[in-house]
This record gives C-alpha cells, structure tokens and sequence, in this order.
C-alpha cells in the first residue's frame, strides 16, 4: 500500500472513532446519532450537484447498503447507552475486518499476501484483547453490529467499484441511509428532538462531516486497494478511540488495553509494508 493510501486510511479511522466520541458524550445517544446522520444526510444532498451520475449496476448494492446503514446507526446508539466506549468500540471494529478478509476472498476474488494477513491478524488480536473483563451481558449488541458492519463494507466496496464514483456513491448513501432515522424522530420525538437539537447541534454537524469524510475516504480506497487491507488498516480508529476515552472521555483504560492498543499499531505497520 503506497504512503499517501496509507494515511488517508489512516485519518478516516481517526474521523470515525471521533465521531463516536461524539454519539458517546451525549446527553441522549439516540438523539446525538440522529443529529450525525441527518447532518450527513443535508450535507450530501447539497454536495450531489456536483458529482457525476453513479452506474445503474450500482443501485441494488445501494439499496442493500442504505438498510444495512440505518440498522448500524440504531444499534451504535443502543450499544453506547449500555456499555463504555473502551469497551464496546473495539468489539465492534475488531470482528469485522476478519470477517470481511475471509468473506471478501470468496465474494470479491482477492488473493491478500502472507504479510497482508499477517498485518491484518495483528490489528484483530490487539482489539479483540480490549475486550477482556468485558461481561458477556454488554458483548451482544457489539457481536451483531460487527457483523452488520462486515455486511455492509463488502456490499459498498461492490457498489463503489460498481458505481464508477465512490465519492457519488458515498453522498447518495449517506443521503439515503441518513433520512430514515430523523424522519421517524419528527413523527414520534419531534418537541424533544426539538429541544435537544437547540442544544447540540454543533455535534450533528461535526459527527456528520466526521462520518461522511471517513467513510468516503475508505471507500474510495477500497477502489484503489484489496478491501481486506483497507477495512483493517481503517480499525486503527481503535487506537485513536482508545486514546480520545482515556484523555476525553475520562474512562478508565487499563493496561492490558494500552498493550492491546500498541498489537494494533503493530498490524498497521505490517499493512503498510505488504
């Protein structure tokens, strides 16, 4: 992987464990994500003047994604009001580029180097350590999401590919899978989105262009690189959520995270050179 696809992957794994920094600090997690996404969501229908047309052979892939997308956004709130963010942000981030190395080799055809694997299998064992002492009670929700962010990168990295324009691809997704949730807040919660949204707004739209920025980034490297390397190398976002717990959030980081942390930036030093 070339230095330059190296550290843009590299930002968009910081912008995504910010902007979960931000559903976490919430007053009401639920309401924070929806500010996110309908943030995102306005901002990619202002910016898709301005980039071509996707492939229509694209359009089911979208489709798909955009449920995937919204069922994600739902559980990251539910997670985050149960359990900490040290604690449930690498589960969530940790199964997914495993998954999606071992799916992806079959669905997408991509042959991955011994070193890639390597790299790749340092950055899962160092996040999958962060959840020792971890109860079983709060693994549930994390468990699933993994999967459903699994799901959904294989299926963008198809319609990307497919789309002839990640960044066109990128805004239509994030308009389409950023309606559902505020559209149901304005017909069940609309005084108290209200109200919540006077308040907090600034965080919808630093977490919307945070999310919008990251995955965009990721997805058009996936274009460029195998989807393996890209989704892995993007989980170093657990370092950087770990460090935005610890010195933002004030959660307590024990040691064993700290060394589960330095195995990640481990793996992402072997991708960089596979």
């Amino acid at each position: 992987m070339s230095p330059f696809l190296f550290c843009i992957v590299v930002f968009a794994g910081l912008l995504h464990a910010s902007w979960n920094a931000i559903v976490k600090r919430g007053t009401d997690t639920l309401l924070t994500t929806l500010l996110v996404t309908g943030s995102a969501a306005v901002i990619s229908a202002a910016l898709l003047p301005f980039v071509p047309a996707i492939d229509p052979r694209s359009w089911p892939w979208l489709a798909a994604s955009t449920v995937l997308q919204a069922g994600y956004y739902v559980l990251v709130a539910r997670t985050y009001r149960v359990t900490d963010m040290s604690a449930s942000y690498p589960v969530m981030r940790g199964l997914a580029p495993l998954l999606v190395a071992v799916v992806g080799a079959q669905w997408l055809g991509e042959r991955l180097p011994a070193l890639a694997w390597g790299g790749i299998g340092l950055v899962c064992l160092g996040i999958l350590s962060m959840t020792h002492g971890v109860q079983r009670r709060h693994l549930a929700l994390p468990l699933i999401n993994a999967m459903v962010i699994a799901t959904y990168t294989l299926v963008d990295a198809t319609g990307a590919r497919l789309s002839g324009s990640a960044p066109a691809y990128t805004l239509w997704l994030f308009l389409l899978s950023g309606l559902p949730l505020p559209v149901w807040a304005l017909c069940t919660r609309a005084r108290q989105l209200g109200v919540y949204a006077r308040g907090n707004w600034g965080y919808g739209v630093v977490g919307g262009v945070g999310t919008l920025v990251s995955y965009g980034l990721a997805l058009w490297a996936m274009t460029l690189a195998p989807v393996a390397m890209v989704s892995a190398l993007r989980e170093t976002s657990i370092l950087f959520g770990v460090l935005i717990s610890a010195w933002v959030l004030r959660e307590r980081v024990t040691r064993r995270r700290w060394v589960a942390a330095g195995l990640i930036v481990a793996g992402a030093v072997v991708l960089r050179v596979a």
